[in-house]
């Protein structure tokens, strides 16, 4: 009851009204979050953390301003912010449809063209509970080994969470991306972290986007993400997003490529079978 009490009154400094009620809402690893319903009818979601490491909220709202900036794109609305909690707009979730899918595909096709100034992003962030290096590179390819695989593929290596072939597989895969990276695009506007669980399906606004790791980075990547870890009618996302902004051929051959990232970083998290995974994938490309 008193935890409830501190989130209210954290709350009500932040918006400047008063919270009538608050309800836990499931999920979630990495934070603890709650519906708060307010005084003047809102509802909103405030989510913290225990000893967030420092910029973790700034970085999570800075990221979805960053998505929204194009207006574009459906995103969840920051409300306040402090170092160690972020409030933002409730969205109510629903199950997705066909209409729903087609509007995520199209809408992320406008997101990634609306472009981004470079490959990275002025300040570092986080994915997950890990730091997330952001300093912009001149090109793609040297963007992703040097700032997406190899900080995880050490991590995980430390952890003793993958085997030494899959290292040296990931290593010669770095060597190749020049040639695997496929025909040079401009940066994209990307949400960096984009899996089913950072999609809220609503009836009011189709899918919105939460949680980002948001740089300016490759399109396939969010997309692979997609793909790997699952999404309610992907198909229809995917045909609705090539009938906007379609891919440059052997978009699917380049997916392993892509999924390196988000297998290395559930590799140095969690260890177990990730690890296998990120060897699979890297055997598809080395």
């Amino acid at each position: 009851m008193a935890r409830m009490r501190t989130l209210a009154d954290r709350a009500e400094q932040l918006l400047g009204s008063a919270v009538v009620s608050t309800t836990p809402v499931a999920g979630g690893d990495v934070c603890t979050s709650t519906r708060l319903r307010l005084s003047d009818g809102r509802s909103a979601l405030i989510k913290t953390r225990p000893h967030a490491p420092d910029g973790f909220f700034e970085a999570e709202a800075r990221g979805l301003r960053w998505l929204a900036e194009p207006g574009v794109a459906e995103v969840a609305e920051v409300l306040g912010v402090q170092a160690d909690c972020i409030v933002l707009g409730w969205i109510e979730p629903t199950r997705p449809t066909p209409e729903s899918a087609a509007a995520l595909g199209r809408m992320l096709a406008e997101l990634h063209a609306s472009g981004a100034p470079e490959f990275g992003a002025a300040e570092d962030g986080f994915i997950g509970t890990l730091p997330l290096p952001n300093k912009p590179a001149d090109t793609w390819p040297e963007f992703f080994a040097v700032r997406r695989i190899l900080p995880y593929l050490k991590v995980a290596a430390d952890r003793g969470h993958i085997e030494a072939e899959g290292a040296d597989l990931v290593e010669r895969v770095v060597r190749r991306i020049v040639d695997l990276a496929g025909p040079e695009e401009p940066p994209a506007r990307l949400h960096g972290d984009l899996w089913s669980g950072n999609i809220v399906w609503s009836s009011e606004r189709h899918a919105v986007l939460v949680d980002p790791a948001a740089h300016g980075g490759h399109r396939e990547t969010d997309l692979a993400m997609l793909a790997l870890f699952g999404l309610p009618q992907l198909a229809r996302v995917q045909a609705a997003y090539a009938e906007v902004h379609p891919l440059a051929d052997g978009w699917e051959e380049r997916q392993p490529l892509h999924q390196l990232f988000p297998l290395l970083v559930h590799a140095a998290l969690f260890g177990g079978r990730y690890g296998q995974l990120v060897t699979e994938a890297a055997r598809k490309l080395a």
